[in-house]
């Protein structure tokens, strides 16, 4: 797969919103309707009729992100705020090793920003992997049931550091346990990060 078409196949993934209308547009043709009123950056994909109870974040069970790191030298100008440039050299066998320690039920209380209003810390990883794409692209997947306010980014800040040689892989399971912000990497940017999938159900 080249550059372009995995930049398209991130951005093909959508985010879900739900709303209450008093509207007598069919519901098949509802998407066609708005996206007739909406700026050429967005579009509506699909949209269907949901029981009243539901609520597009509240009632997800499950959530992917990809946050996509180009590894090359030079970086890209064309692709600039759609990933993050890291020219340093990383070692991607050792963020494999780290990113496993993030699976399982944590407390992510060092991988949260400041002010972060969520009452609990505590979240649940399901999958977390590193992939390698053409280019010295790097993708870092995390599907869990929840996430923190910048909690993705702080992770990947982590990794990067992992894969630098300034964290050691087997230190990444003490960081989680001291719940140390300090102790964790960076924020990485926001350029390069993707929610690429929702699910309703288990």
């Amino acid at each position: 797969m080249h550059l372009e078409e995995q930049i398209v196949e991130c951005m093909l993934y959508g985010q879900v919103a739900n709303f209450k209308t008093n509207s007598n547009i069919p519901i098949e043709k509802f998407a066609i309707a708005l996206n007739s009123n909406l700026k050429k950056s967005i579009v509506i994909k699909s949209a269907e009729e949901v029981d009243e109870k539901f609520h597009s974040r509240l009632s997800c069970k499950r959530k992917t992100y990809r946050y996509i790191i180009n590894n090359s030298k030079i970086g890209t100008a064309i692709y600039r705020n759609l990933e993050t440039h890291i020219p340093m050299k990383l070692d991607i066998q050792k963020m494999k090793q780290a990113i496993k320690y993030f699976e399982g039920e944590h407390d992510f209380k060092a991988f949260k920003a400041s002010g972060t209003s969520s009452k609990s810390s505590v979240r649940t990883i399901y999958k977390a992997e590193i992939i390698e794409k053409e280019n010295g692209r790097i993708w870092v997947e995390l599907t869990g049931n929840g996430f923190l306010y910048n909690m993705v980014r702080i992770i990947c800040g982590t990794l990067v550091e992992v894969g630098i040689g300034n964290i050691e892989p087997e230190e990444v399971k003490e960081i989680i346990k001291e719940k140390d912000r300090t102790k964790a990497g960076k924020t990485l940017l926001p350029q390069g990060l993707y929610l690429v999938e929702v699910k309703y159900d288990e």
